[in-house]
């Protein structure tokens, strides 16, 4: 088995990746907390967040989407987490599979659950016994992985379960979600990075069926975090998913061009070369945040 090193870069300047701290963002919520004791007695809050995130994502006029419409069972999550461990417990005979460079958390768990249980998918090749967790935008990079509609047709061909994080989708532009592959299980969203929120924990997972797992019965019995969906329509409500890319792109291409690093189709994100190399994480990637300072427009010294 090998032994994994787990980057992580919290401690450094362009470390990490979170939501752009916008002032009148927190103003807003901060206008709307009053509503809390409102939300937490609407027993339909739930049912209205998720049909209002299905037709919130289809308002993008930046990306395009193929296939949303088969995923037609929408539940609340705990932003994209809490589905992520439902689909290590569907799938927890499976071997687990993610490209390097994905979001922490799956080999985090992995590591300290399933040990000798997951790969990463240059390892060895994909079998039918795998399950397949892809980040689009893909966490090191914030663009489309080049291998994943190759991994996503070798998944189709051999019945692979696949979950699609999809927690960037609000800071992007130019992307074509395609979700069109019967092998893809689960869908799943956050506002964590299009708003300052990460602590409200909103998200969503959509599938193609209702198998009835704890997700669902939570949201069948409306045992959710009813504040959370308030503000989440809320939210929602006042921007577009392409709203913080439009409004931050040019600062975005001003940094890049400062740093002398490439723009990422997320908006806070751009990569570098070796130069950055204290940023990298598994990859020949070394991808910079710049969410902490995009709404100043100011540069750490």
């Amino acid at each position: 088995m090998t032994t994994y090193q787990l980057p992580h870069h919290r401690d450094k300047p362009f470390g990490a990746a979170g939501p752009i701290p916008g002032a009148w963002i927190l103003d807003y919520i901060q206008d709307r907390s009053s509503d809390a004791a409102t939300w937490l007695r609407d027993e339909q809050i739930h049912q209205r967040f998720v049909e209002r995130y299905k037709e919130w994502l289809i308002t993008t006029e930046l990306n395009t989407w193929r296939g949303l419409d088969q995923f037609q069972h929408g539940v609340v999550m705990q932003g994209t987490t809490e589905s992520f461990d439902k689909f290590y417990m569907a799938n927890r005979d499976r071997r687990f599979r993610c490209f390097r460079g994905e979001y922490m958390y799956h080999q985090l768990t992995w590591r300290n659950h399933w040990p000798d249980q997951w790969a990463y998918i240059d390892e060895a090749d994909l079998d039918s016994n795998d399950a397949v967790v892809i980040s689009m935008p893909f966490s090191d990079t914030g663009n489309t992985h080049a291998m994943q509609y190759i991994v996503l047709e070798e998944c189709e061909r051999l019945g692979i379960p696949v979950l699609l994080d999809l927690a960037y989708f609000g800071i992007c532009s130019g992307l074509d979600f395609n979700l069109d592959y019967e092998c893809i299980q689960a869908v799943s969203f956050s506002l964590s990075k299009t708003f300052p929120v990460a602590h409200a924990r909103i998200g969503m997972r959509l599938t193609r069926k209702d198998d009835d797992d704890p997700g669902f019965v939570n949201h069948k019995s409306g045992y959710v975090n009813r504040v959370a969906c308030g503000l989440g329509i809320e939210l929602m409500n006042r921007v577009s998913p392409d709203w913080v890319f439009t409004q931050y792109r040019d600062q975005q291409l001003e940094f890049c061009e400062t740093l002398g690093v490439v723009p990422s189709q997320c908006v806070i994100f751009g990569l570098g070369d070796q130069a950055w190399s204290q940023y990298n994480r598994g990859t020949i990637t070394n991808r910079l945040s710049f969410h902490r300072y995009l709404d100043t427009g100011q540069l750490p010294n």
